[in-house]
């Protein structure tokens, strides 16, 4: 008898997966591609569509050809921030704009200037000024830039809607990846903001379709029914709002750390955004305040620095225990939330730091994580605050972290610190979003393994 299974198109800016996942959601199936960056008319790196397009062929021909699957539906997880530019027949006209791409000076101070200045439009549309990596800007800069391009463009589709529209040959717009940073959206009155009607730009977003609802497919046969498609940080989400009820935050860590809030629904302060917070808006439309933290990538550059100073393996700190002899040296008496409290943001610079001053790898590395705690209280404390969150689940790298993990447990001695685990969380996430048309059985209760933490201040 086949599996009945959901297939998801999970794509990174590194790897592109497939996964099917049965009715328990567990993975049955995966494939793994990588492709090469072309580059865009500038010299600049970019996505292959073209091999992304053919690649998606080639894994949904293979999954309809295996004889042990029954493929229900299809859905998409995939990183946001560029748009793909469509022409009256669902071509594309233009390559994926890289996010990182530089965006000129004298197009954001006109646009800004335009738009009632740099801060008012960012509290209004929660994205701090990000250049391209605010989608909406790259809209606004074909338009100014290359105007015969733009009068050409019929739909521009964020990437998770794009590979949906592959098979079902329909055009559409997704919240979680409308409402991401892409100075698009007004959250004041949750609907696009009036630049986007202005600019001529609102005539190129198609209609926004519910995350939760599914598409007829039009390729090649119509046995299974197709998703909108998700941005990532949202489809990662859904599983602990599936989950769990009362209100927590889910700090999600890689080379960015975030938290995110799903119960926070105070408006975003000039001062939040400052700090490097925004607002995701999740797959039913609601606001989820967040907080990044740039902590990933400082952690892998001081391993390095680590690592080379005192002669040994970085794989070394994988497997480092706490030591609470070593880290007492820089506690302080009273609790650490305290502590950490009273001083300024900024005030540890590991970077800065003589590593001489230290005995050994493992007295450095402790040091290091402490300041990097610092970091990450001050930010999760941005959404925390005047919320009734019971619960932190911390998922990612940071999660298999001893000291990481036992030092938020030491900052957070009111609220109960879990390590999440979940397979492919964005892949699961976009998988359960369409759970209720796909899925005979009802939502699993152990998608999420958790373990907790207590203060070692407490034992």
């Amino acid at each position: 008898m086949k599996i009945p299974v959901i297939a998801i198109f999970d794509v990174g800016k590194t790897n592109k997966k497939l996964f099917l996942f049965d009715e328990d959601y567990q993975i049955v199936f995966e494939r793994s591609a990588k492709f090469t960056e072309t580059v865009d008319e500038d010299g600049d790196p970019c996505e292959n569509l073209e091999s992304l397009r053919l690649s998606f062929y080639d894994s949904l021909h293979e999954v309809l050809r295996n004889k042990k699957f029954d493929l229900k539906a299809i859905n998409f997880s995939t990183y946001g921030a560029s748009f793909v530019y469509l022409d009256e027949d669902g071509k594309p006209l233009a390559p994926l704009y890289n996010y990182l791409k530089e965006y000129p000076e004298g197009l954001k101070k006109q646009f800004y200037d335009s738009y009632g200045g740099e801060e008012n439009f960012a509290v209004t549309t929660a994205s701090p000024v990000l250049g391209s990596l605010n989608s909406g800007m790259q809209l606004y800069r074909i338009k100014h830039e290359k105007p015969d391009l733009f009068k050409q463009i019929k739909y521009a589709l964020h990437l998770p809607q794009y590979m949906s529209s592959i098979i079902t040959g329909k055009m559409y717009s997704d919240i979680t990846s409308i409402g991401c940073h892409t100075n698009l959206w007004d959250f004041k009155k949750s609907d696009y903001h009036n630049w986007v009607d202005e600019e001529e730009i609102s005539v190129k977003i198609p209609p926004i379709y519910p995350g939760d609802h599914f598409i007829p497919s039009s390729f090649p046969s119509e046995k299974y029914i197709v998703g909108v498609g998700l941005h990532d940080s949202s489809a990662a989400l859904i599983p602990y709002l599936e989950s769990f009820k009362e209100p927590f935050i889910l700090l999600s860590t890689g080379t960015w750390c975030i938290s995110l809030n799903p119960f926070n629904n105070l408006p975003l302060t000039h001062d939040e955004l400052l700090k490097d917070c925004l607002c995701y808006l999740s797959y039913q439309g609601k606001p989820i305040k967040a907080a990044r933290l740039f902590a990933g990538y400082e952690h892998e550059q001081e391993l390095k620095r680590i690592a080379t100073h005192f002669n040994v393996p970085i794989a070394k700190f994988k497997t480092v225990k706490l030591n609470m002899k070593v880290l007492d040296k820089y506690l302080p008496n009273e609790e650490l939330n305290k502590f950490f409290d009273t001083l300024i943001d900024g005030y540890f610079n590991f970077s800065k730091e003589d590593l001489s001053q230290f005995e050994n790898e493992i007295e450095a590395y402790h040091y290091f994580i402490f300041t990097l705690m610092f970091k990450q209280y001050k930010s999760t404390q941005l959404v925390l605050e005047g919320t009734a969150v019971k619960r932190i689940f911390v998922d990612g790298g940071f999660s298999k972290n001893l000291i990481f993990m036992n030092l938020l447990a030491m900052v957070f001695p009111a609220i109960e610190v879990y390590a999440a685990s979940m397979a492919q969380a964005t892949a699961m996430g976009a998988a359960v979003a369409l759970h209720k048309h796909w899925n005979s059985k009802p939502l699993p209760t152990d998608m999420i393994s958790l373990k907790l933490y207590v203060s070692p201040k407490k034992v």
